[in-house]
């Protein structure tokens, strides 16, 4: 019992000298966005994130098999939905990745591929606050199955070949005065931006 008050203790201490230096910051910064987020804060940062994801959401399981389809469905919907600001390498090279503070990481790197697959899916689900990172959960769109896909997609980035991000960006969204910045990768010359039309059919799960 004394044990599990230390733990508790501690991990408030380090939670409310995170506050205090994060307002420090913010005060001393003010509101912009551009600045390069600080050593202190890129370090500390997904630390205090992973202390609040929930064990168990840690420790859960993808009820979707492993497979090719998975990757594939997790794939489309990504280009889809996340690569404008993800990129659809996941570098997060992208206008409104470096846009964003914090900045979108580059999930090809461990900080990312280290995660388990639970805390993926609790990212997905949930959102971050405090970043531009939204909630893409309890939508039909975006139910549990099509998350899990996108975890095995995720997983897939360091593998992700030419010919597949070259299939992305055929399903990345595109206005009529839009070209392909932002979404990875060069724009190639017979690509002709186009409206938004869905092309693809996603197995979503509930």
């Amino acid at each position: 019992m004394r044990a599990l008050a230390r733990l508790i203790a501690g991990i408030l201490v380090v939670v409310g000298f995170g506050a205090i230096v994060a307002g420090a910051m913010f005060l001393s910064s003010g509101i912009s966005a551009r600045p390069e987020p600080g050593r202190f804060e890129t370090v500390l940062a997904p630390r205090l994130r992973s202390m609040a994801i929930p064990r168990e959401a840690r420790e859960k399981k993808s009820p979707v098999p492993a497979s090719a389809d998975a990757v594939k469905e997790g794939m489309e919907h990504f280009a889809d939905h996340c690569a404008l600001c993800h990129g659809n390498d996941g570098s997060g090279d992208t206008h409104m990745g470096k846009s964003l503070y914090p900045r979108v990481p580059d999930m090809r790197r461990p900080e990312t591929q280290d995660l388990t697959d639970g805390e993926l899916f609790y990212i997905i689900e949930n959102g971050v606050k405090l970043t531009g990172m939204p909630a893409w959960g309890g939508e039909e769109e975006h139910g549990a199955n099509a998350n899990w896909n996108l975890v095995q997609f995720i997983r897939h980035l360091p593998k992700l070949t030419p010919a597949e991000e070259a299939h992305m960006r055929e399903l990345n969204p595109k206005a009529p005065d839009e070209g392909h910045e932002g979404t990875g990768g060069a724009p190639h010359k017979d690509d002709q931006p186009a409206p938004h039309n869905h092309t693809h059919v996603h197995k979503h799960g509930g």
